[in-house]
């Protein structure tokens, strides 16, 4: 961007709640065109929320409606990211709000994500398609570092979910707790974890504790982007809901409902949806301006 060129307009929204105080807060800027990457980056260090996403012209052969078709990248107060999902989401609402509802498509690092927005009862929803996603085991050395560095005896595990690193568009380590007590109680050794995430190309660590058959609370470590904690992670549910179809422990047919925030005081709820015969898996969620 040049000294002379007028800085552009950045969006404060949340997403997976339609309350400001609720969901993840993104920062949104809907013409990026004039950035560069060292321009985003101060743009999402300044306002320090977890990501931020910021739209571009479209690459050739991207393809959706004209106008509803863009570039999109996303930069955390410390790196860009490949993909985040309550940017997308945040993203959309705020397009919803000039445009109105319809099929958005965006490219991302990770590949092309279709976003559908959609009214109900005065309400935008937002419903993003992940990528093609893929799981992975974790070796028992990288193992044993991750609970060592959230303090987490192994004991602590649900023997029913392995844990795995899952990709849906970004790449989590999925540890599920054996109690909701376990997973309220996150004090972690934040170099220590940042440091094995750097190492595994992880974005987050996806701590998840079952509720019932279709519900569950998680809560997502993020030190490799400056914070310690994220309130409401798509990408990650995105990449739970694969790892859960995968591992036989949800229906190829699924809704599941993740409650994420909670404990930090800004509680939000993400849909996941999985249809048998599609790998991909959708995402979906309210949004609110936040200011």
């Amino acid at each position: 961007m040049t000294t002379n060129a007028p800085r552009p307009e950045v969006l404060r929204y949340t997403a997976f709640s339609s309350a400001p105080d609720g969901g993840n807060p993104a920062g949104v800027v809907l013409d990026a065109t004039a950035l560069d990457d060292g321009d985003m980056l101060a743009i999402a260090t300044d306002l320090g929320y977890s990501e931020s996403a910021f739209l571009t012209a479209p690459p050739e052969g991207l393809g959706g409606q004209e106008g509803w078709a863009y570039g999109i990248r996303y930069f955390s107060p410390k790196a860009e990211v490949p993909f985040c999902g309550h940017a997308t989401i945040a993203t959309a609402v705020a397009l919803a709000e000039r445009m109105g509802p319809g099929e958005l498509v965006f490219a991302t690092r990770a590949g092309i994500v279709p976003v559908e927005v959609a009214e109900e009862g005065g309400t935008v929803r937002a419903t993003l398609t992940s990528v093609e996603p893929h799981i992975e085991d974790i070796a028992r050395t990288d193992l044993t570092e991750a609970l060592a560095a959230l303090g987490w005896p192994a004991a602590d595990l649900d023997p029913a979910f392995p844990p795995r690193i899952a990709f849906a568009g970004a790449r989590h380590l999925v540890l599920a707790a054996a109690t909701r007590a376990r997973l309220a109680d996150l004090a972690y050794d934040f170099a220590r974890l940042e440091a094995l995430m750097h190492r595994l190309d992880l974005t987050t660590v996806q701590l998840v504790w079952r509720e019932s058959a279709t519900v569950f609370h998680v809560r997502d470590p993020f030190p490799v982007g400056g914070v310690v904690e994220d309130p409401a992670t798509g990408a990650a549910a995105a990449a739970f809901g694969a790892y859960a179809r995968q591992l036989g422990l949800v229906p190829e047919d699924a809704v599941l409902t993740l409650h994420q925030g909670e404990d930090m005081g800004r509680p939000g709820e993400l849909t996941v949806t999985l249809r048998a015969g599609d790998p991909r898996v959708r995402v979906s969620g309210t949004g609110a301006r936040i200011g």
